[in-house]
């Protein structure tokens, strides 16, 4: 594939502190690239480099070929389009799409053509004539969306655009960009912090965290391979907990001895060990490789939420098999089910389910540190 857009040791600040720190990414034609992360790990200022409306304070941004860090947004080949869609109120649907085309003087047979061609593929062709203020979250979406590509920009840019649509909503949104992005070749570059959108609708996905990329790779690379302890948890449920590669394909956790498929770490040497839940399968405490007791159990619909305590530390299961709380049970894992990665600044930080949140963990020392003041 062609490369459009290379990002160079970019790094940046604002008050002092780093927001992005010397970060390398490249974009290819007729990709769908996902920035994925938490709030304030960069994403969106990545995205903001790309399109002209920030600087970088060190590196360069290269776009076909051809340093861009100082052209200004309007002069780039790229569109944005924001979560909040900034259309014109007085317009209707038609004249909203057609909008950049006629500040750029073209001939009006040509506007009618282009904005018709392109009210079919966002699927509005029977709402030209409507004010946009009467229309649904989805459908200004789609007006938002045409008006950016009207003009074929090389790459168009997306910041969390489905993040104010209902759930059902956003599904339908998902499958429809994706198949605008296809039908338009068109590069797309989408920020969420939304796990499953990336998953759902990108090529590649960019996972990052503090200013840094953590993995770069396709949604399958990410979820079964990831990289670190950070990604294994931000991306999908895992417990990781520590290990110690004892040798090629054998590695040792809570208690036990696993076979496993990965190689290539030194002897005995300490590695974070990652076991998604729905690949773990209960059994009974006689035949499991680990046993535990059952803290609590949750109806998910397709399956249930196990929360198993193994050694104090808190296992999370899916399963379709129903277990009870305080119930005493065995867990069985294959080798592929067992997933190896390198110690990092991350490891220890995630991947127990006594809570499923940091701010939960917080609250819980400090009432513990106040306990024991008193």
């Amino acid at each position: 594939m062609k490369k459009i857009i290379e990002l160079k040791n970019i790094s940046k600040s604002f008050d002092g502190e780093k927001v992005l720190d010397s970060i390398n990414l490249d974009i290819y034609d007729n990709e769908f690239i996902t920035l994925l992360g938490p709030s304030g790990c960069g994403k969106t200022t990545t995205l903001r480099m790309i399109g002209g409306f920030e600087q970088p304070d060190q590196g360069d941004i290269i776009f076909m070929g051809e340093r861009i860090n100082d052209v200004p947004a309007h002069k780039r080949n790229v569109n944005t389009v924001f979560q909040k869609y900034a259309l014109f109120p007085h317009l209707n649907v038609f004249e909203n799409v057609a909008f950049p085309l006629r500040e750029k003087k073209v001939p009006k047979d040509e506007i009618e053509q282009k904005v018709t061609e392109m009210l079919s593929l966002v699927m509005l062709s029977n709402f030209a004539k409507r004010r946009v203020t009467s229309l649904s979250g989805g459908q200004q979406q789609r007006v938002a969306i045409a008006r950016a590509l009207i003009a074929q920009p090389k790459v168009l840019l997306l910041d969390e655009p489905l993040g104010a649509l209902d759930l059902k909503l956003r599904k339908d949104m998902q499958q429809e960009l994706k198949k605008i992005q296809k039908a338009t070749g068109i590069t797309f570059v989408f920020v969420t912090h939304d796990q499953e959108e990336a998953l759902t609708m990108s090529d590649t996905i960019v996972v990052m965290s503090e200013g840094r990329i953590q993995q770069i790779g396709t949604p399958i690379d990410i979820y079964n391979e990831p990289e670190n302890a950070f990604v294994a948890d931000f991306i999908g449920e895992s417990n990781i907990l520590d290990g110690v590669m004892i040798e090629d394909y054998k590695v040792h956790f809570s208690s036990h001895v696993f076979d496993c498929v990965d190689k290539g770490f030194a002897p005995k040497e300490p590695v974070d060990v990652v076991v998604r839940p729905e690949d773990v399968d209960i059994t009974t405490e006689e035949k499991g490789m680990l046993k535990g007791v059952v803290t609590s159990v949750t109806f998910m619909g397709v399956h249930y939420e196990v929360i198993v305590d193994i050694g104090g530390f808190k296992w999370m299961i899916q399963t379709t098999d129903f277990v009870d709380v305080d119930e005493h049970i065995g867990l069985s894992i294959d080798p592929d089910a067992i997933h190896i990665m390198k110690k990092s600044e991350y490891s220890g930080m995630f991947g127990d389910y006594s809570t499923y949140s940091d701010e939960v963990d917080e609250l819980q020392q400090l009432e513990e540190e106040s306990e024991a003041e008193e």
